[in-house]
């Protein structure tokens, strides 16, 4: 059981690593209190939008590891894709009420794309075919959500799509599941809906809270695998 001091020395520790600017923008009237609020498990870091911002990147690391040591943040689980056992840095998932992350196309087809249309493309660099229903178009520019891979649909079912061959994937958006990168940061992640649960590589260009939108989409990962997993 905590001791009154040892209580004591624990939200000192916690209100020198956070800002002490006392804003009241994460709901409490002062960093004291909310420091307090996250020995008690009743907040998150991510809370205070200060501790997001670079300068107080070592910060918020050793106030992490603090609380990791009180046992109130658990350790993290390694998110590894399936296909080449890369490691990514999170999970993106589809924003609320919707089933699969927003992706960008760049179509290379000829043919007049609008919203509601159904299309059959597949992804360069990516050996499964997609089926995606466009949400936006911007000259030429398509937003879809993902509505399954070939094996997923019904052959019986009767519907019409467009087969408009090989895309571009351009850009992602989501929700990130794990760690919260920084604007500009290069990344890997790991497509919630993706069949082949294979690690995608970006760099984050738009952060608002843990929703994200990641451009210049590669495939490749310049990381090597997890030690013993190939």
């Amino acid at each position: 059981m905590a001791t009154k001091s040892s209580t004591y020395n624990q939200r000192e520790r916690v209100s020198k690593l956070l800002p002490g600017y006392n804003c009241g923008v994460c709901g409490f009237a002062r960093c004291e209190e909310f420091g307090r609020a996250l020995l008690e498990n009743k907040a998150e870091i991510e809370e205070c939008r200060f501790m997001l911002q670079e300068i107080f990147n070592e910060n918020k690391t050793d106030l992490e590891a603090l609380l990791k040591e009180e046992k109130l943040i658990p350790e993290e689980k390694k998110i590894v894709g399936l296909l080449d056992k890369y490691e990514a840095d999170f999970i993106l998932n589809s924003l609320p009420e919707e089933h699969s992350c927003r992706e960008t196309l760049f179509p290379f087809t000829k043919d007049v794309l609008k919203v509601g249309d159904i299309i059959r493309y597949r992804p360069l660099g990516c050996p499964i075919i997609h089926f995606a229903e466009i949400i936006e178009e911007n000259h030429g520019l398509i937003v879809v959500h993902i509505i399954g891979p070939c094996h997923r649909l019904d052959e019986d079912a009767e519907f019409d799509f467009k087969d408009i061959g090989v895309c571009m994937v351009g850009g992602f958006e989501g929700i990130i599941e794990g760690t919260l990168p920084a604007v500009g940061e290069t990344v890997r992640f790991l497509p919630g809906h993706c069949m082949m649960q294979k690690v995608h590589s970006g760099v984050v260009v738009q952060l608002i809270g843990k929703r994200a939108i990641i451009e210049g989409i590669d495939l490749k990962v310049w990381a090597p695998p997890i030690k013993g997993e190939r």
